[in-house]
């Protein structure tokens, strides 16, 4: 197999001799932008990381600063559930993205069906010879024209067939649609599959099924999670001509950086008084009539009885050589602390270091560079937000 592997702040290209319509396939999964060079394509990265598979090629994107898909999947999946933080979700020492991922979704399947398929009751419509449930008497006219036989019914069954089993099977079928996958693993998933007779898949383009955290699917949770995510950000299409089959795992690491802050410090503040507020709306300017509005909006604000206490902004970006941020960034701050009436920003960077606290001149305004290494475990990144919040809080000041 052909292989490319880019960091995802790579500047530099790399040239890439395919067929066009391989490029094609390559371009639709958006991670990698392609540019026609003399000999084939430019390949760059262009802010998402991840990996595609067309044929014998495979291209990776990687994150910045040496983090794991394990973290990534540990950002996606607080993002979304706060209490999704298992310690072996993806194994490291697996340098292929794919099969880290089919890995760790057949383990965790694996778990979750060793004590038995789950079952729930599923209504189910049919025709049938004899009354069970109730009669649908409008399809019954419409159908069958005042016929007695068949009886389009309705009942409740007691079934595996429910949405737990349904996402479960659906992201093991994906998982051994991915070109060149390891014989050990479809051989894994095959027999999960066994055990899961009478599930029907999702189809194409269905909305995952909504299921409910009960202690009777307790031990499916990890595996759910897991098999959500994997579907979210999974995609798999047929080449021009079926001539070969493409896979792709694709994530915007901005938007991810982003939902995680404004989760993870939503949970750190739960016990504080007011209101946490991410994507909060707002203007810099005053409302003037015939004037249209400079608008504001924070990735995260904490408000009291409708006041502004606290506001946060979440930067996935690149550092200088000499380790500095844009200068834009602060002059946002600043802004969001005059239009809210703060005495105090935080800017939060997926970077490891230490805080640094910078003083706007003839102003009493302080703008906090608040660094969230992700290349650490989970806990320890929980710990960096928890701290965030508690300085946070303790110096929420009155509007100046």
């Amino acid at each position: 197999m052909r292989r490319i592997v880019l960091d995802e702040l790579q500047y530099e290209g790399v040239l890439l001799d395919c067929e066009t319509d391989i490029a094609a396939v390559i371009s639709e999964f958006g991670l990698v932008d392609l540019t026609p060079a003399r000999t084939g394509f430019t390949v760059r990265p262009r802010g998402r990381v991840g990996a595609i598979r067309v044929g014998d090629l495979q291209i990776e994107v990687t994150p910045k600063d040496k983090v794991g898909i394990a973290s990534v999947f540990f950002l996606l999946g607080y993002a979304a559930n706060p209490g999704f933080i298992p310690p072996d979700v993806i194994a490291e020492h697996d340098d292929d993205v794919f099969s880290a991922i089919a890995e760790a979704l057949t383990r965790q399947a694996e778990r979750a069906l060793a004590g038995g398929v789950h079952r729930g009751y599923v209504s189910v419509d049919e025709a049938a010879r004899t009354v069970r449930g109730r009669i649908r008497m409008s399809d019954q006219a419409l159908r069958h024209f005042g016929s007695m036989y068949p009886i389009e019914v309705t009942f409740d069954d007691f079934s595996p067939d429910v949405a737990e089993n349904r996402i479960l099977l659906t992201a093991l079928r994906a998982a051994t649609r991915i070109p060149r996958m390891r014989r050990e693993l479809l051989a894994r998933i095959a027999g999960l599959e066994v055990f899961l007779d009478g599930v029907r898949p999702l189809g194409r383009g269905e909305a995952l099924p909504r299921w409910v955290p009960t202690r009777l699917n307790e031990r499916y949770h990890g595996a759910l999670h897991l098999a959500e995510l994997v579907l979210k950000h999974q995609s798999l299409r047929p080449g021009p001509a079926a001539k070969y089959d493409a896979a792709g795992f694709v994530v915007d690491m901005a938007k991810v950086f982003e939902d995680f802050v404004g989760t993870a410090l939503r949970e750190a503040l739960v016990s504080h008084p007011g209101v946490v507020h991410t994507q909060y709306k707002t203007r810099l300017d005053e409302n003037l009539p015939g004037v249209s509005p400079v608008t504001l909006i924070p990735d995260v604000v904490l408000t009291l009885d409708g006041r502004p206490l606290m506001v946060a902004d979440a930067k996935y970006k690149a550092a200088s050589g000499s380790g500095e941020y844009p200068n834009a960034d602060k002059y946002q701050m600043l802004a969001y602390c005059t239009a809210l009436g703060l005495k105090r920003a935080w800017l939060v960077y997926a970077q490891g270091g230490e805080p640094v606290t910078r003083r706007v001149r003839n102003s009493e305004v302080e703008i906090v560079e608040w660094p969230l290494d992700l290349s650490v475990a989970p806990a320890a990144i929980l710990k960096s937000v928890a701290a965030l919040a508690a300085g946070a809080t303790s110096n929420a000041t009155s509007p100046m």
